[in-house]
């Protein structure tokens, strides 16, 4: 059995083997030319070698790391345009001509990092000694000449680097120390205090100060409360009495208004109140206490606003404090001063304390405050010492600067004599390389079809999709190249009638009982699913089943010719009408019993509109009743929607392909849409298998077989 990457060839030098054929000839050709060309003259290959070198006395660890790193040059900075272009200048060469001859070795590395050999080989090839041996000298030249320009160079751009860094970390710097130095300046006292313990100190003498004082306001409630008891008065009342009782005046007054009512006391009993001594004593009552009332308010102050006076009365009587009362009541007063003098001395504490607290729990950010500026200032002075200690050893390394490479060995050259070229033996290799070209040509061009080439692969891409393989069907003959002509088994004796007898068995496993109207369909045209539907109608029929077969592709004309039906001409103009007459559009196959056919009145440009009609649908439901088996013959997925507006008229998919036509790609995205919108797909059919049919022997001498691939749609 041949295998499925043999066949995918064959098929693919049918098709490309001219190309093939080309490309072996061109190969063949250009192997020739090389055969027939005369030996080169000789050529003369001078060696010369550079080792890596390193000062010999290193004061500066700049010195040393820029003379390391000049040991790590490349081939391409070695052999640089610029090193090859002065050498051809200055030996009158073309640089194409030293770039393509010479060669370098540059020394290979262990595996801890250390060179396996100091020494950079350079080779390079001329028709001329002299002249090898003069390029090869120029070249190490200008390569010592580039690498002490490189060393001297990188120690300029770390020095300039450094001299143009240097002002701004200076600037950073001193910006740095400023900072901590205000900070210091104006938090130092207070971070300085909490860490000598002074702050802590004063929380605790406030808090001793405010518990004597309030000690010593307790002490002096209790004497203001013993001497309230003995005089019986408060200390606003001791206040007012004290104040009225030392004045003179108001002692002189109160003796008047004391005099006139004696005065008055004594006349009452002789003399009525009308009397002019009477009238006249009140008058000098009344006057003495108007006067009473005024003094007492100068007294006491406020003219009786801020401390409201009492009546006449009420003055007499707190004015009349004896001299050992008037003493306790100036006693309770002072007292009383006393203890709002300590109150105010204690909220002022109070103040302090709290002060001194929100001072004491701010100490913490401000240490952390003032160590990170002290970072800083520590990370920039850092970062400028640095500086200034690189710039001085970069500068000292200035005197040391040598190449990290130097001349090891002189150029020699020796004599490269190559054997002549083997005619034979060239024309041999140059037609293996032709066969492989030429089929290789051949291979890529098929591969890049992206076409299934034999049946394996079909039927592999639906092994992995799950998908049954329903049957497979060989490549009908055609008695005729009629345009639209479908090839038929029309005769009951054709030996390709078994494997239509065998698809329509497994269709009836697969669908049971249920399956009565089958949808046909492929995902491009020339798939051979007209022929298919046709082919399976006439198993079908012949198996005793009522057949019909309804061209549903009316974008395409109608293939009913092929089973001697002629369509309706005039269904194209109204095919509405066509569909609605169910006895005008079913025609009977004439050499199949049972076989019925509805020919399709395209190409229309409505199809979806005819599809979706209602006629439609009546005749599906038409012919579900009247007929055992209903085959749909659609359009091509590829091509239009249709076949998915007939599917619901259905009660199952069947999908054609056709090795060396159907689009892999294509295929496989449609068989992956369809089982995952599970519209009923059954299977696949491969249609135009590579299957061996034996012919009947009468038959093949009436018959002359003709495949015509390009019929099949």
């Amino acid at each position: 059995m041949t295998p499925p990457i043999v066949k995918g060839y064959l098929i693919s030098f049918e098709k490309y083997k001219w190309i093939g054929v080309a490309g072996f000839i061109l190969v063949v050709a250009g192997s020739t030319v090389v055969a027939m060309q005369p030996n080169p003259p000789g050529t003369y290959l001078a060696d010369a070698a550079l080792s890596l070198t390193s000062p010999p006395v290193s004061f500066s660890a700049t010195g040393s790391e820029i003379q390391q790193q000049g040991q790590t040059l490349s081939d391409t900075v070695l052999l640089s345009d610029p090193v090859i272009e002065a050498v051809a200048t200055k030996l009158n060469i073309k640089p194409k001509q030293i770039g393509t001859n010479v060669a370098i070795t540059l020394p290979k590395k262990t595996r801890t990092g250390e060179l396996e050999s100091p020494f950079i080989i350079l080779k390079y090839k001329d028709s001329d000694e002299k002249r090898a041996k003069q390029v090869l000298q120029e070249l190490m030249i200008a390569m010592v000449n580039l690498s002490r320009e490189m060393n001297t160079g990188q120690l300029k751009g770390i020095i300039q680097t450094i001299d143009k860094r240097l002002p701004q970390a200076k600037k950073e710097l001193q910006a740095a120390e400023r900072r901590l130095e205000q900070y210091d300046r104006l938090e130092g006292p207070a971070i300085l205090a909490a860490q000598n313990g002074s702050l802590l100190n004063g929380i605790t003498i406030s808090q001793n100060q405010q518990s004597q004082i309030q000690l010593t306001i307790a002490g002096i409630d209790a004497q203001i409360r013993s001497l309230q008891e003995k005089l019986g008065l408060n200390v606003s009342q001791a206040y007012v009495s004290s104040a009225l009782s030392a004045d003179p005046i108001i002692n002189s007054l109160r003796g008047q208004i004391y005099q006139a009512e004696s005065q008055m006391e004594l006349l009452r009993k002789d003399l009525r109140p009308q009397h002019p001594n009477m009238v006249q004593l009140q008058r000098q009552k009344d006057s003495a206490e108007v006067l009473l009332r005024q003094r007492a308010a100068e007294v006491i102050g406020g003219s009786g606003d801020a401390a409201p006076l009492p009546n006449v009365s009420g003055i007499r009587t707190q004015s009349s404090l004896d001299p050992s009362r008037q003493q306790l009541a100036n006693q309770m007063v002072a007292l009383q001063t006393q203890k709002d003098t300590l109150k105010t001395q204690m909220v002022d504490l109070a103040r302090e304390e709290k002060r001194l607290r929100q001072m004491y729990a701010l100490i913490p950010n401000k240490q952390l405050e003032r160590s990170r500026l002290e970072q800083e200032v520590s990370l920039k002075r850092g970062i400028y010492d640095k500086m200034q200690v690189k710039l001085n050893d970069a500068k000292a390394a200035e005197a040391e600067t040598v190449p990290s490479i130097r001349i090891a060995k002189e150029p020699t050259a020796t004599a490269d004599i190559k054997p002549p070229k083997s005619v034979p033996t060239t024309l041999g290799v140059g037609g293996f390389l032709g066969l492989l070209l030429g089929n290789g040509v051949i291979f890529l061009l098929g591969s890049m079809e992206g076409i299934f080439k034999t049946k394996e692969d079909i039927r592999e891409s639906l092994k992995q999709r799950e998908v049954v393989v329903l049957g497979e069907l060989p490549l009908l003959p055609a008695d005729n190249l009629l345009p639209y002509a479908i090839p038929t088994i029309l005769g009951s004796d054709s030996p390709y009638l078994e494997f239509y007898e065998k698809l329509r068995s497994n269709l009836r496993r697969m669908g049971g009982k249920n399956l009565k109207v089958l949808l046909v369909t492929s995902v491009g045209s020339a798939e051979g699913k007209t022929a298919t539907a046709y082919n399976l109608g006439i198993a079908c029929a012949r198996a005793g089943k009522r057949t019909v077969i309804i061209e549903t592709d009316l974008r395409s004309p109608s293939c009913a010719t092929s089973l001697k039906v002629a369509p309706d001409p005039d269904s194209t103009l109204e095919p509405l009408r066509y569909y609605g007459s169910v006895s005008e559009c079913i025609r009977l196959v004439p050499d199949v019993e049972n076989l019925y056919i509805i020919p399709s009145p395209g190409p229309i440009r409505q199809a979806p509109a005819v599809i979706e009609s209602s006629e439609m649908r009546k005749l599906m439901e038409d012919v579900r009743e009247r007929y055992d088996v209903v085959i749909l013959d659609t359009s091509p997925l590829g091509a239009s929607n249709d076949t998915l507006l007939m599917q619901p008229y259905s009660d199952g998919m069947v999908l054609v392909a056709r090795p060396n036509y159907t689009q892999e790609s294509v295929f496989t995205e449609a068989v992956d849409q369809l089982t995952e919108s599970n519209v009923g797909l059954l299977g696949g059919i491969i249609n135009g298998a590579d299957i061996s049919v034996i012919l009947n022997e009468t038959i093949e001498e009436d018959r002359e077989v003709k495949v015509s691939e390009s019929l099949s749609r």
